[in-house]
């Protein structure tokens, strides 16, 4: 083989992975779509109000607890089954 024969086939192997990423990219990526969420997105905020029967059942002041009472982390099956 020629010399440039060779050089050529050594540059053509990070050419293409170099090519190939940013094909992927722009797939997944979707950079070559535009989306103006300002305009494009309806968002309504609601008046934040409070239920009539809130009220307040406890205070915790710093951390020297360091679990919280009543938690789940033992109990797996219980806690799965909440999702």
């Amino acid at each position: 083989m020629d010399g440039d024969a060779i050089l050529f086939l050594l540059a053509l192997g990070p050419a293409s992975a170099v090519g190939f990423y940013w094909v992927v990219h722009q797939h997944y990526r979707n950079t070559n779509q535009s989306h103006a969420f300002e305009r494009e997105t309806k968002v309504e905020v609601l008046a934040l109000k409070g239920e009539e029967g809130d009220h307040k059942v406890d205070e915790v002041r710093g951390t020297r607890a360091s679990r919280i009472q009543g938690d789940n982390e033992a109990d797996h099956r219980r806690r799965v089954a909440g999702l």
